[in-house]
């Protein structure tokens, strides 16, 4: 090398324009690296969010890193709530899947007597230029007694300066007759950053495919929801898409003004104000229930992402 002056020149050169290529012309890679507490997530060399098997009474994904290298979910309770943030429901952890009646047991909140999600292994944690991470889990009540049991598939993928998660669970009436209740606590979804909550007041604002925003969003079926608002100082989103293949798609949305962002599609008593409709849903012994949704993590408000257009992507999925 050190007599061939014109090789390091090319060498160099080869370099520099790499360096300096935009992020969308740059070859992906994710990296999965296993840690004490669960798996890490790496794009392109920095953490993209770890999956952690343990936090408070389930897994959860957290932290969950923006477009611009900013936190982007909550990061109460995993450590002292920050600028912005409220130290409220406990059990609001970054990225998640629960429910708040499944037999009777809550799953949801971390009050006494709830039900806790059990992690039981990893079968699959696959880097690439997509990641997989495929996991089983155990669903117990306060005795330990086990009331069902999920698998679930994360992919992550990229689309130029966005990414996705796709989350995939299917749940198996495992133990016998299982109900997923109607309740509006459940039961996938997110809890933003503070400084993007509408509440806030800094320019957070939530709309779904329909145009609803913000309050009169909650509670309404949709195919997509995106949550955009400000994280130190630039504009990102989390769009949360439900794919027609899942159950009872389009999902309604328990999505909050105050950060709270989920999809459900069995408290529909709630979200319809009426007691005479029933969104319970009942599986006999051996049945599943499978739902599919994609987080999308975009810089800019939604018509800048297109997230209309990036619904119709993924409605093209095949699953």
């Amino acid at each position: 090398m050190a007599g061939n002056p014109i090789k390091q020149f090319l060498l160099l050169l080869v370099a520099t324009v790499a360096l300096n290529l935009p992020s969308s012309l740059m070859a992906e890679t994710f990296e999965i690296r296993e840690i004490d507490s669960g798996l890490e997530v790496n794009r392109n060399g920095k953490l993209l969010t770890r999956y952690l098997t343990k936090s408070g009474a389930k897994p959860v994904l957290w932290p969950l890193i923006g477009p611009h290298g900013n936190e982007i979910t909550r990061a109460y309770p995993m450590r002292e709530a920050g600028e912005h943030e409220r130290n409220d429901h406990v059990h609001h952890r970054s990225f998640w899947f629960t429910h708040g009646n499944v037999n009777g047991v809550d799953f949801w909140a971390e009050t006494e007597g709830h039900g806790n999600i059990i992690h039981k292994g990893f079968t699959k944690a696959k880097g690439g230029d997509m990641a997989v991470i495929e996991t089983k889990n155990d669903w117990v009540d306060a005795k330990g007694s086990k009331v069902c049991e999920d698998v679930r598939r994360l992919t992550f993928g990229t689309n130029g300066d966005s990414y996705w998660i796709d989350f995939d669970t299917t749940v198996t009436a495992s133990e016998g007759e299982l109900v997923f209740g109607d309740t509006k606590e459940g039961s996938f979804g997110v809890r933003v950053a503070g400084s993007m909550k509408v509440t806030s007041k800094m320019g957070g604002i939530i709309v779904n495919e329909q145009g609803d925003k913000d309050v009169q969003a909650w509670g309404k079926a949709s195919p997509w929801v995106d949550y955009v608002g400000p994280v130190k100082g630039k504009t990102v989103g989390i769009a949360i898409m439900n794919h027609p293949t899942s159950f009872r798609y389009p999902t309604y949305w328990h999505v909050r003004t105050y950060g709270l962002f989920t999809a459900n599609p069995f408290g529909l008593h709630h979200f319809k104000n009426s007691n005479d409709i029933d969104g319970s849903h009942k599986m006999a012994q051996g049945e599943t229930m499978t739902l599919r949704y994609r987080v999308y993590v975009h810089q800019g408000n939604t018509e800048a992402a297109d997230i209309a257009a990036q619904f119709e992507a993924y409605k093209s999925v095949k699953k």
